[in-house]
């Protein structure tokens, strides 16, 4: 399933980006009006991501769409899933912003898609959610990327989900304090989750005693998470606990292991985009 679609006007805004007065070398060569055909091709085992959107930029541009396999789709190397033809004009002025596009949303979803198989492989149960740390103007893109990858929003911003920290805290006199209001917090906002982050694993206790819906925990070993975990749902058996900081593929099945129910994290918005091959034919 299809994530959802970026709107019309990031499309022109990633075209623009690129050739805000015309592509130059396609013009001073002649050949704009030469018909041609462009491919995109994996060189690796890719979850696919941005697909609808690099195929709006080439009919945008002018090109026309011959084959458009779906974000979240997993191939191998050597898959061709996106196709188009066109002028060579229409060709050259997509062939970027769409290739940039499909890189860096299919890198953000093939290292989420790793992520939530590792977890999964342990705690089928386990929900993968990833923070608002994405890369300033990129969100709309990271966000659809870790969906196409198997995982869920954290919190896609300040105004939708109530996450209380020690910062917040802070200005209430202490942890504490803020426990003591709680019950005040869902009589207010009775349709949202009252998500609070401990310091430690004894605040954790607290908070889980207070009758918070969910414990979030950070930087914590495997060892001291299970443990914890095992207290937890021993005092507040319907409380969802979800851990944060230093999560990599590598262990997210030891994290998963310890019976949490969401890992949270930031790490796939960085690293390596997805190697894709763009190749361009006349015909």
């Amino acid at each position: 399933m299809i994530p959802f679609l970026l709107p019309d006007s990031d499309i022109e805004r990633f075209i623009e980006e690129d050739a805000p007065y015309g592509d130059m070398t396609t013009t001073l060569l002649g050949i704009g009006d030469t018909h041609g055909q462009i491919t995109f091709t994996t060189r690796e085992e890719t979850t696919l991501s941005g697909t609808e959107e690099a195929a709006r930029i080439l009919e945008r541009c002018g090109a026309r769409v011959t084959e458009s396999t779906p974000s979240g789709t997993a191939v191998g190397a050597g898959r061709l899933f996106l196709s188009a033809e066109g002028s060579a004009a229409a060709l050259h002025t997509a062939w970027k912003a769409a290739l940039n596009m499909l890189e860096y949303a299919s890198g953000i979803a093939t290292r989420t898609a790793g992520i939530v198989r590792n977890a999964q492989s342990t705690n089928p149960g386990i929900s993968i959610a990833t923070t608002r740390k994405s890369f300033p103007g990129t969100k709309k893109i990271a966000i659809k990327a870790i969906m196409a990858g198997g995982a869920t929003p954290h919190r896609l911003g300040l105004s939708e989900s109530i996450l209380v920290f020690r910062q917040h805290t802070e200005f209430l006199g202490g942890i504490d304090q803020f426990l003591d209001t709680i019950s005040v917090m869902k009589r207010k906002a009775p349709e949202h989750k009252i998500l609070v982050e401990a310091d430690s694993p004894e605040e954790a206790l607290k908070i889980a005693s207070a009758g918070a819906d969910v414990v979030q925990v950070d930087k914590l070993s495997t060892e001291t998470l299970t443990e914890l975990v095992q207290a937890i749902r021993a005092i507040a058996p319907g409380i969802k606990i979800s851990a944060a900081g230093g999560i990599t593929p590598e262990n997210a099945a030891a994290y998963a292991a310890t019976g949490i129910d969401i890992i949270v994290l930031s790490s796939v918005y960085f690293g390596k985009p997805s190697d894709i091959a763009a190749a361009m034919q006349r015909l």
